[in-house]
């Protein structure tokens, strides 16, 4: 599962692992919340530094206008943004990408648990500037 193209691809391998073992453990139907403590719990089992609900600012324009509380923040440099629907849709994937966006973080996960197959995407902001 590791594409080393990919930037970050050892992380994000390592997340969709996780996120594979909790969905198939829990399937699906639980809140989002369980399935972030879950996730949680194999980040620990792992060994992965993360921050759960961490608190990111918001910017525009260069001038922070808010804050916003990513699901995870993963090795300080993957966002993880979870949900637990049916089917995720357009809109979703449009709000994470925004999110790398404001974050300006480089990449980032959408997970979906909420779907009787885990559904997960690896995101790529491609307005990031370094």
């Amino acid at each position: 599962m590791i594409k080393e193209q990919y930037k970050y691809s050892a992380i994000t391998a390592k997340i969709i692992g996780y996120a594979i073992e909790v969905h198939k453990i829990l399937g699906n139907g639980f809140q989002e919340a369980i399935y972030q403590r879950a996730l949680e719990k194999e980040f620990i089992m792992g060994g992965i530094s993360f921050q759960r609900e961490f608190e990111m600012p918001i910017f525009y324009k260069e001038e922070q206008i808010g804050t916003r509380r990513v699901d995870f923040l993963v090795e300080e440099v993957v966002s993880i943004e979870l949900k637990a629907i049916t089917l995720l849709e357009d809109v979703h994937l449009a709000q994470a990408i925004n999110y790398l966006e404001a974050y300006s973080l480089e990449i980032g996960m959408l997970i979906n648990f909420g779907a009787k197959s885990l559904q997960f995407k690896r995101l790529i902001n491609s307005k990031f500037k370094k």
